[in-house]
């Protein structure tokens, strides 16, 4: 079946559909990355967007039940050069393309994947349709151009948990941490719980009264879809935990803090999104190779200098990508450092929130 990826400014691509039928929008990014298909369509911080992938041939290990990190794929479509119409993996438990049929994804192959991504470097992510019921060009491009975006969007309200529940509770652990679900990567989860932490997953809509009832010792603010600055009862929320628990924040839970520290974000001209992001942490002078999916920056200018030290910038850009207040016991990274993009090279910011937790909760000088 002949599906159509239409971006906003015009440019039309054609090519075949081998996922849903239909018709969806959303601002349209590239991934990097080589490898990873499925963790990338399971992250709910993709809600919004339709993802090119860069590497040309997708599809070739399949997919399997343990490798998702969320419990449904959550973007708005899928982009690749070549389908793989042969998955050879001993793990896979089905194809992509029925995967994504499956969860009602549109995907198409066929796109010059290269020229997309050369387009929207130089003009900036944007918004775009992928159909395969309309074949009118310019109606597909009205539909571009009249689509949300998201900018002022709360997507976060669409990926979070509806209730609380505990991933892990055992004997023996030392620490329990409250996960603010935005949209978590379940590979976060895993990573708390390999440190022997009780793992307790509350919805985005908690309160500060209701995290603090759980008595954590620490809170983690998770990753997640859309723009921070849209989401004022989160920063709300954060904004009274600030003194009374320590905090870790990952992507979207980074801008979350920023904001509530009384900074800014910005949106970026694409965006990150790739498993190949060099990021040097300026504590240490040491560099990773990190897996990164955003595409709004905290403004570190517009934080107090005073309080809040600048600890981790990108080597692509120069963009901030981790922050720690000088006094409180909260600090947060831009990046993924649950992931694994080869090596696990930014593990250590776990070990940096457990040894957080390890310090006396309420020493004199917190707020």
């Amino acid at each position: 079946m002949q599906a159509y990826l239409v971006l906003e400014d015009g440019t039309v691509f054609k090519g075949l559909s081998f996922g849903a039928s239909g018709e969806a929008t959303g601002e349209v990014v590239f991934n990097t990355s080589m490898a990873g298909y499925q963790e990338i369509i399971t992250d709910p911080s993709y809600r919004g967007q339709i993802v090119a992938m860069t590497y040309p041939l997708i599809g070739n290990y399949g997919i399997n039940k343990d490798d998702a990190e969320s419990r449904k794929p959550f973007l708005e479509g899928f982009v690749v050069k070549e389908y793989s119409k042969i998955a050879s993996n001993w793990r896979k438990d089905q194809e992509l393309g029925e995967y994504l049929k499956e969860n009602n994804i549109l995907a198409i192959e066929g796109v010059d994947t290269r020229k997309l991504t050369l387009h929207v470097r130089e003009k900036g992510a944007m918004k775009a349709v992928l159909s395969t019921q309309d074949s009118n060009e310019q109606s597909l491009i009205n539909k571009a151009k009249n689509s949300m975006g998201l900018v002022g969007l709360d997507l976060v309200k669409d990926v979070t948990v509806a209730k609380k529940y505990i991933y892990q509770e055992a004997k023996g652990n030392k620490y329990k941490v409250v996960v603010l679900d935005c949209g978590v990567k379940y590979n976060s989860l895993r990573e708390l719980a390999r440190h022997k932490c009780d793992v307790v997953v509350l919805p985005a809509q908690a309160t500060s009264k209701e995290i603090l009832e759980e008595n954590p010792d620490g809170v983690l603010l998770s990753n997640g879809p859309g723009d921070p600055a849209a989401l004022d009862y989160v920063i709300k929320t954060v904004a009274s935990l600030i003194g009374k628990v320590p905090i870790f924040g990952i992507c979207l839970g980074h801008q979350m803090l920023g904001l509530a520290l009384g900074g800014k974000t910005y949106k970026l001209k694409f965006g990150h999104h790739g498993a190949n992001h060099p990021v040097k942490d300026l504590r240490t002078q040491k560099v990773s190779i990190t897996s990164q999916n955003h595409g709004f920056c905290v403004d570190i200018d517009s934080l107090n200098k005073k309080d809040i030290a600048l600890t981790h910038v990108n080597l692509n850009d120069g963009t901030p990508e981790g922050l720690r207040h000088k006094k409180l016991p909260l600090f947060s990274v831009q990046f993924h450092p649950e992931a694994s993009p080869g090596p696990h090279d930014a593990g250590y910011l776990f070990a940096e929130f457990i040894e957080l937790m390890h310090k006396p909760k309420k020493p004199k000088k917190y707020a």
